[in-house]
């Protein structure tokens, strides 16, 4: 589903993403690791064409989407849940819903509101509230299911536990793994260790803009030396 080869990212002079290189299978969930600084946000930046790359490839779906405009990337089926949310506050969760809407891209049931709102009981509650009057749990929430209305073939979803309280982290991890069993491949990034190994079958730990270590998301909690070398604090 996604290759990713060599790919180097600067803001201004700094340079950031310094030859990242990682691969992830169709309807496999990932998770990237690393601490503060190490380029997770960037990485994500950098695939969705929020963040040109310098050089390098990245292969989405057969096609090297390295450079692209971001609207076009969306419209290729990479959809984007950013860090920041950024839902419309003024609008309704319907109305939201309906800007992030796109047409179904192959066999597998379109996202519709009533399946999301399976997914995601609680925006079924509040379908006609505005986004300023959520919580940022169901912000959170909200920002996916209108990423999932425009029926991405891969999902990215950049720290989606942060600022979250325990209970919501739950729901999250409980509406990604469902996710998982309907077939979408996700990439996420995190920091949070408990929730990326409720929710990943694979792992790549990322430090000073590249991956220093990947294998499955067991291997990695049982590898004690790779955590305290690349994620202890």
């Amino acid at each position: 589903m996604l290759s990713v080869r060599d790919v180097h990212s600067y803001y201004g002079r700094a340079h950031i993403l310094q030859g990242l290189s990682f691969e992830l299978p169709a309807g496999a969930v990932m998770v990237l690791l690393g601490r503060n600084g190490a380029g997770k946000s960037t990485t994500m930046k950098t695939l969705i064409g929020l963040v040109r790359p310098a050089r390098g490839r990245i292969e989405f779906a057969g096609a090297n989407i390295a450079g692209w405009e971001p609207h076009r990337i969306a419209k290729s089926g990479l959809g984007y849940v950013p860090e920041e949310r950024r839902i419309f506050t003024d609008l309704t969760v319907m109305e939201n819903l309906e800007v992030g809407r796109q047409p179904a891209r192959d066999a597998r049931p379109p996202w519709t509101e009533d399946r999301l709102f399976a997914l995601f009981p609680n925006l079924g509650r509040m379908r006609n509230r505005t986004a300023g009057r959520m919580s940022g749990g169901e912000q959170q929430m909200l920002t996916i299911a209108r990423t999932l209305m425009g029926n991405p073939r891969l999902l990215l979803l950049d720290e989606p536990s942060e600022g979250l309280a325990p209970v919501i982290v739950e729901e999250m991890a409980h509406a990604i793994l469902a996710l998982k069993r309907e077939g979408v491949t996700i990439l996420l990034a995190e920091q949070n260790m408990y929730f990326a190994a409720r929710v990943s079958d694979l792992a790549g730990v990322i430090e000073k803009g590249r991956i220093v270590w990947t294998g499955t998301m067991a291997e990695l909690e049982a590898d004690e030396t790779a955590r305290a070398a690349y994620l202890a604090v």
